[in-house]
């Protein structure tokens, strides 16, 4: 369904099990940065009320997804770790050049968006599925189900304002790269990394 062409190894999960409270610190970062990329598409786009509906609505469900994984953070007796960068989007924002009109800079960072959201998904599913902590398990299962939403939606916007089969041809171009990035990553207690 996600279109992912590189699925992760699913030995990540042992990294994540034994880095817990790193995992849980990277993922309300990552939370937090949805709801920005939320509000940064609000203000450099705003001649688009459908999308500044939807963003304002994502940015309102990341921030609670935010506090969720605080709580469990504090629920652990344990405090938000410090911000580090995001190796994957780091890595990921590269590949689409910089400049092109107002519409291609939109379609190229909402299929960023969705790219990121679908990755995420993916990963919680993995979590969902083979975590031994059952409550953390059904936790990720949960938020799996709200990340599948996410990856459609900014896929359907940069369908709806970029042309349908140039948009199409930039997805699996873009899918191709990850999956050259992904090839590097998955050994670190990183949502994405």
């Amino acid at each position: 369904m996600l279109g992912l062409k590189l699925p992760t190894d699913p030995r990540w999960v042992n990294i994540v099990e034994m880095n817990i409270d790193e995992i849980l610190t990277d993922h309300a970062y990552c939370e937090q940065k949805a709801a920005s990329t939320a509000i940064s598409l609000i203000v450099s786009f705003p001649e688009y009320p459908e999308l500044i509906q939807e963003m304002i609505a994502l940015s309102r469900e990341e921030m609670g997804h935010f506090k969720m994984v605080h709580d469990k953070i504090l629920a652990r007796g344990k405090t938000l770790g410090r911000y580090r960068k995001d190796e994957y989007a780091i890595a990921l924002l590269k590949f689409f050049p910089k400049g092109g009109s107002r519409t291609t800079q939109l379609v190229h960072r909402l299929l960023y968006a969705a790219l990121i959201e679908a990755r995420s998904c993916e990963r919680f599913r993995l979590l969902s599925e083979e975590l031994k902590d059952k409550e953390l398990a059904k936790f990720y299962h949960n938020l799996m189900v709200s990340e599948a939403s996410h990856y459609t939606m900014f896929l359907k916007f940069a369908r709806k304002y970029g042309q349908r089969n140039e948009v199409d041809t930039k997805w699996q171009a873009l899918l191709d790269f990850e999956a050259k990035i992904m090839k590097d990553l998955g050994k670190k207690e990183t949502i994405h990394g």
